[in-house]
């Protein structure tokens, strides 16, 4: 992306990131994060309901369709709710490597209006890992996984622990996805909101 600041710009030390080998399979739908999360949990009924594939390596792509609820300007996609498709697929990126991180920062370009109706194919992948800094970008393309951009944004994001989210969650809903039987969606409650 042109013109992104140098807070998002990998310092000279970063590394290339590494998939985590329990990171799901190219190809596999990685599922909602948290019921209730706004970007892609079910249990929204407005939500973006995005929906995530890993990809190969540190990639992975996305997609949702701008329903009338998302809408800024009439007929067309709020730049929020594009800012928030993007922050959902860069964040979900970090299930690739099996790390707890929140957004530190997100920079977002907006190329060309989104539609009401439009399904908006995303594409993301982590760029350099340095410490705790996770970089990465996206881009969200109209019409297909080859057709015109219409937005793209550029991301760092910071590993937490887990205590992150019990000492600024509200405390029923923490308890909630902390008692939650399912190994993996327990881990993943916990996984990119800051």
């Amino acid at each position: 992306m042109s013109g992104s600041s140098a807070s998002l710009q990998p310092p000279a030390d970063a590394v290339k990131p590494v998939r985590h080998p329990d990171a799901p399979a190219p190809g596999e739908l990685l599922g909602a994060h948290y019921e209730h999360c706004f970007g892609c949990g079910p249990g929204q009924p407005h939500g973006l309901h995005l929906e995530a594939r890993a990809g190969e390596g540190v990639s992975l792509t996305a997609e949702f369709t701008v329903q009338p609820a998302h809408q800024g300007a009439p007929g067309l996609a709020h730049g929020g709710v594009l800012a928030t498709a993007l922050d959902e697929t860069l964040g979900s990126l970090n299930w690739l490597l099996r790390t707890i991180a929140v957004t530190g920062r997100l920079e977002t370009d907006y190329v060309r209006p989104v539609p009401v109706g439009t399904t908006l194919h995303l594409e993301a992948e982590i760029t350099a890992v340095a410490g705790r800094k996770i970089y990465s970008t996206a881009v969200g393309r109209l019409d297909g996984p080859e057709g015109p951009v219409a937005v793209r944004a550029d991301a760092l994001f910071v590993e937490v622990k887990v205590d992150h989210f019990v000492d600024h969650g509200r405390p029923e809903e923490i308890q909630a996805a902390m008692s939650d039987p399912d190994q993996v969606r327990r881990a993943r409650a916990f996984e990119v909101n800051p």
